[in-house]
């Protein structure tokens, strides 16, 4: 029995290899964990750098371990996306952003919010099924929801086809409005797994990069309860103005059912004369031009807009629209806060409005994050209710 535990030097250099193997690996090399990981974000910006030119990406290294596999044309909007995969068996769904052509821009204008449940008519020959949140006032950018609906079909394929082959994490990876389709397709795929339209053991995360506002207050809280422990991230340049949109409006129809504005004209007209008329005067002032506002947008850029959409894809039938503007942050930011250091390199410039959205920037910020591995899932404690 002695002999056969006797520690050779054979035997020692295999416990040590494993030793070193097992411990030494960076985080990336296993399996998906929850929390923002500075270095899983800065490959996966490397990765989505290439959708660029040459000249874009060339001081931008290569990601070190997403390797591409699959590129897919242009459907929709100018919509593309990319399949990644680790050698781990890590595949990543990555979502190309606006180009400079006029569809793509489109895809970002037409800006009117649609119910977060519902169907989206793409042809004669296919609907889009889909439910993002289960709040019916829960409404999400109707140009992205389009963007996501083109895409869908095909990303679900091949996350079919890589399943059959033992893929079962998948990181979800936008920037700009790359990462506003993100949010969506996120909650998309997950009311799929819901539903077990997907397979349960899928594990996803996401990160939406210096992306816009996606929907309104009842989809992004639904979209963080959906994700909770650490499973997506919103991550923002400070100085970026591009996640500050689209406009956001918000009127009195906008608060939950149960709110102090529901009966306020009716509170008024029971006042004595002349209260009466002069709260109503106050209540009417503060509240019409927001409602105009919201009613203009929906307008210009939901029923107007959609006419433009039409000419590109002719047999899109534009959907009921929420009569809302309200846009709001969505997600577990994690906010990228420029120095002295960074101002100097990229100096506010009001010819180039671009100038703090691109890819560099957001590199530039995240690679001065201290080095450290993934944050900690956020953990949660609950009281009793008495």
């Amino acid at each position: 029995m002695r002999r056969f535990f006797k520690l050779t030097p054979v035997v020692l250099q295999i416990l040590f290899t494993f030793l070193y193997m097992h411990f030494t690996q960076p985080s990336y090399g296993q399996t998906l964990q929850p929390g923002f990981d500075q270095h899983e974000y800065l490959e996966l910006l490397r990765a989505y750098s290439r959708w660029g030119d040459s000249v874009f990406c060339q001081d931008i290294p290569e990601s070190k371990i997403y390797k591409p596999v699959y590129r897919s044309p242009a459907v929709g909007l100018e919509n593309r996306w990319a399949l990644y995969k680790t050698d781990d068996q890590v595949g990543v769904i990555c979502l190309r952003g606006t180009t400079r052509e006029t569809t793509s821009w489109l895809a970002n204008v037409y800006a009117a919010m649609t119910p977060a449940k519902g169907v989206l008519h793409l042809s004669d020959s296919l609907t889009f099924n889909y439910q993002l949140a289960e709040n019916p006032k829960a409404a999400v950018h109707v140009g992205w929801l389009a963007s996501t609906a083109y895409l869908a079909t095909d990303i679900l394929a091949k996350i079919d086809s890589c399943y059959r082959t033992g893929i079962k994490d998948y990181v979800i990876f936008g920037h700009s409005q790359g990462g506003a389709i993100a949010y969506l397709l996120t909650s998309h795929l997950l009311h799929m797994q819901k539903t077990r339209q997907i397979p349960a053991d899928i594990q996803f995360k996401t990160y939406c990069s210096a992306a816009p506002k996606p929907g309104n207050l009842y989809y992004a809280y639904e979209f963080e309860n959906s994700v909770k422990g650490g499973w997506a991230y919103n991550v923002v340049n400070a100085t970026d103005w591009v996640p500050e949109t689209p406009v956001s409006i918000q009127t009195v129809d906008d608060f939950n059912t149960i709110n102090p504005f529901v009966n306020a004209k009716a509170s008024i007209k029971k006042q004595k004369f002349p209260k009466n008329i002069a709260f109503a005067r106050m209540y009417n002032q503060l509240t019409k031009d927001t409602e105009r506002a919201q009613k203009k947008y929906e307008k210009y850029l939901g029923r107007l807009t959609s006419r433009f959409v039409k000419k590109h894809l002719a047999d899109f039938q534009p959907p009921e629209y929420y009569h809302s503007n309200h846009y709001v942050r969505t997600g577990n930011t994690i906010v990228l806060m420029p120095d002295a250091g960074y101002y100097k390199k990229y100096p506010n410039d009001q010819t180039n409005a671009f100038v703090n959205h691109g890819v560099k920037p957001y590199l530039y910020l995240a690679e001065k994050m201290p080095p450290k591995g993934p944050d900690p899932a956020p953990k949660y404690t609950y009281q009793k209710v008495r």
